[in-house]
């Protein structure tokens, strides 16, 4: 057990996360800027590290910056802890554990969901057959199906790691972020964002397209978005992409969860050696040409894996995960 933890979001998670360590018998440091000095997650906790000066501050701790990433949220929420423990290492003398960032939960709302401006995206007419509506990749899928989920991720330096003899799941490599600022809802066409998002990823991990062995597409089971995807995947792995599913047809789009749950799935994947399949997806579209992961799962002990998450507005996010053999600076 943890004495002292190192809090590094802000707001209402934060105090919950303060809430949850304090009945643990866990201490707590909080990290702020000048805007939250005496915000209650700020002073509910044993010590506090002002952080400054903003802007700076800012591009880490701001949660309104965070869930603002649409369907992406989710991955996006990821980029925070990954930056903080790489770029601020100096509050790991303030406590044991300041190594640790707590990320999540990310649930999808569906109350919330905007109907003006998505509706159009929904499934229908598979009254019938509602565990069909979702299939992405095939030539009859023609909209998302909504899901409800959430998930949490621990991220923790290497030497934190190390020093504890802690076991990691997976190593996060590294991270790709574009904005295509195309159109409210429908994803460019050529699907330039999402190949430039993914190269991105691959380049801040120092890998080349052929190191990945799985990718989890973001694949909605909308006919522009599943298009516009595989396109960009061809245009950056070319013909002999790395197998790909979609695990949407399953759990449903959990918008803004989506990302942190298949990341998790991307995790299972380097841990168990079995990659998911795309259920529903039983004649595959030729716009929608990859190595599809068909019907069951297939079994691959790989070393590398890239999940996307593709939200409304062009927000587009790929992180890369690895072994924990592989691992650089950061593990979670």
């Amino acid at each position: 057990m943890f004495r002292k933890v190192l809090v590094a979001n802000r707001g209402a998670i934060a105090t919950r996360i303060l809430r949850t360590l304090r009945r643990m018998g866990v201490g707590t440091v909080a990290v702020y800027s000048d805007a939250d000095a005496h915000a209650p997650h700020v002073t509910g906790a044993d010590e506090a590290v002002r952080v400054g000066p903003p802007p700076a501050a800012e591009s880490y701790l701001a949660v309104d910056r965070i869930l603002d990433a649409a369907r992406a949220t989710g991955a996006e929420a990821l980029h925070p802890g990954y930056g903080f423990l790489s770029e601020n290492a100096a509050f790991a003398e303030r406590c044991e554990a300041a190594g640790l960032v707590f990320l999540g939960p990310t649930p999808a709302q569906m109350r919330d969901f905007g109907l003006k401006h998505t509706a159009r995206a929904l499934a229908r007419g598979w009254a019938d057959d509602p565990t069909g509506a979702s299939r992405p990749f095939d030539r009859r899928r023609n909209g998302l199906v909504l899901g409800e989920g959430a998930g949490v991720f621990v991220l923790e330096r290497k030497d934190f790691a190390d020093a504890r003899g802690a076991a990691a799941h997976a190593d996060v490599l590294g991270w790709g972020v574009t904005n295509d600022a195309h159109h409210p809802t429908t994803p460019r066409p050529d699907g330039e964002g999402a190949r430039e998002c993914m190269r991105r990823a691959l380049a801040d991990s120092g890998l080349t397209p052929a190191d990945i062995g799985y990718l989890n597409a973001h694949g909605t089971s909308t006919k522009l978005g599943d298009a516009a995807e595989a396109l960009a995947v061809r245009a950056l792995f070319g013909a002999e992409t790395p197998p790909v599913s979609s695990t949407k047809a399953v759990t449903g789009h959990m918008l803004g969860a989506s990302g942190v749950v298949e990341s998790a799935v991307c995790v299972q994947t380097l841990r168990t050696g079995q990659l998911p399949p795309t259920h529903n997806l039983d004649d595959p579209d030729p716009d929608c040409e990859l190595d599809h992961i068909r019907k069951d799962p297939r079994a691959a002990a790989v070393e590398h894996v890239m999940s996307n998450s593709f939200g409304f507005g062009g927000h587009n996010v790929s992180v890369v995960y690895g072994r924990p053999s592989t691992r650089r600076t950061r593990t979670a």
